[in-house]
């Protein structure tokens, strides 16, 4: 790695971020339920912050094929963390909503997660925190925009 070209600094601070990313959400997702797979924790945060979501707008947005969609939601539904109910505008498909029980543990778990946050970044001021918010969006935003595709791996 050359210390000197901004892009390899911003790929390997990213290869660090993921992975330590990944990590806290194994933590997160066992928080929320002891046997809850960390894939499935982005799960719960999209059905939170979107109650009644359907299955297949989450598959898509998650990007993971229908049957992975339904094997997750099926053990998410065992947990007692969501409900599936029928879409009444397309019989085929479902609308996923967090159970009362599920609502509590991701919102005890976001806010493990801002008291993390909060210890991690207490030496930033408010502009730094703002800026780095600001260009995380940027940067999520452009990430989308210039998504690779599997043939460039």
């Amino acid at each position: 790695m050359d210390a000197h070209d901004p892009l390899s600094r911003v790929e390997n601070e990213l290869g660090l971020l993921l992975r330590r990313a990944r990590s806290q959400t194994e933590r997160l997702s066992r928080q929320v339920h002891p046997e809850l797979e960390p894939s499935a924790y982005p799960l719960l945060v999209r059905i939170g912050s979107h109650p009644g979501i359907r299955a297949g707008e989450l598959a898509s947005l998650i990007g993971i094929g229908r049957g992975t969609m339904s094997r997750q939601l099926a053990r998410l539904e065992e947990f007692g963390l969501i409900t599936r109910s029928p879409d009444p505008q397309d019989s085929r498909g479902q609308l996923i909503e967090l159970t009362a029980q599920g609502a509590d543990q991701m919102q005890r778990a976001r806010q493990a997660r801002r008291v993390f946050l909060s210890d991690a970044l207490s030496d930033w001021s408010e502009q730094d925190r703002a800026l780095f918010a600001d260009q995380l969006a940027r940067l999520n935003h452009d990430l989308t925009a210039h998504r690779m595709s599997d043939e460039d791996d």
